[in-house]
């Protein structure tokens, strides 16, 4: 039973073959991602700026921004072991901070999701679209994290 799915082939589409362009197509969607979340939630920010929106709750967007780069400091190289060898910098090291920044990551979105049902759904506070502003933020910095890490072949410039 655990065989059952080792012959089956999905199959190939020609038309999405990016080539030697996806680590441009992963680049652009993952900037897109992360441009459109925070003008997400600027234009919240901007709209609701007398009592409905707390400024306060920025912090997850910056704390998500920050994962952004932990999360894409560390090269697929690094993660695997082929680029460093010797030192204190090893693999170990690299995917102990890309864990950190899976999880300050997920931190974000956890207290995005918070302050969206805390606050505006059951808490009630009127209306209801910086809480939305703060989520979905929080959501396509992570989804942009995703998408330049996994969505590249090999280190942009090596």
């Amino acid at each position: 039973m655990s065989g059952l799915l080792d012959n089956c082939r999905t199959p190939s589409c020609d038309c999405i073959e990016l080539g030697e362009k996806r680590n441009l197509v992963a680049s652009i969607v993952s900037g897109s991602l992360f441009f459109i979340g925070w003008w997400i939630v600027i234009d919240a920010s901007a709209l609701y700026n007398n009592g409905e929106y707390d400024h306060a709750f920025h912090t997850c967007g910056a704390i998500g921004t920050v994962a952004f780069f932990f999360i894409n400091s560390v090269s697929n190289g690094q993660i695997r072991g082929d680029s460093y060898t010797d030192g204190c910098m090893g693999k170990t090291v690299a995917r102990v901070w890309l864990f950190i920044g899976f999880l300050m990551g997920f931190g974000a979105l956890i207290g995005a999701s918070w302050i969206l049902f805390g606050f505006y759904v059951v808490g009630g506070k009127q209306p209801d679209w910086p809480g939305i502003a703060i989520f979905l933020q929080n959501l396509l910095i992570f989804f942009s994290s995703l998408v330049f890490k996994f969505g590249r072949t090999e280190d942009l410039w090596g």
